[in-house]
């Protein structure tokens, strides 16, 4: 039987404008990332899907799954807004990030996709 996986970026259609830096580099890493395990995974007889959804909650989703949910030590939280072009903002907005191992990030690191591309696919 073929499998597949199938990420979902989503981000409200505002926060490109809202905070380039982190959307920009979360999309860039992403690409990257499924560049690189694309082909590995489709040898192994896994079709991989990527589909940018403007939606709220904000997230990454891995066959439906939140990366959060995949990845143990994993938490949702909010960062200040420091994106120099945050018109809205004025400095007291936040902005989504993830906290794993002490560390806060707005964009995901591509390492955090990669394993949560393989658990997605343990999970079926």
């Amino acid at each position: 039987m073929k499998k597949e996986l199938i990420i979902e970026w989503r981000h409200a259609g505002s926060a490109v404008n809202k905070s380039p830096g982190g959307v920009e580099e979360t999309g860039m890493t992403l690409a990257a990332v499924l560049a690189e395990i694309r082909m590995l995974l489709e040898m192994e007889g896994v079709t991989v899907r990527m589909i940018e959804t403007d939606a709220e909650p904000e997230g990454l989703l891995f066959n439906g799954i939140p990366v959060e949910r995949l990845l143990e030590g994993i938490e949702v939280t909010a960062l200040s807004c420091s994106c120099a072009s945050c018109d809205s903002c004025e400095g007291g907005a936040e902005c989504r990030a993830l906290r794993y191992n002490g560390e806060a990030y707005e964009a995901i690191p591509p390492d955090l996709i990669g394993r949560a591309a393989v658990k997605a696919l343990e999970v079926e």
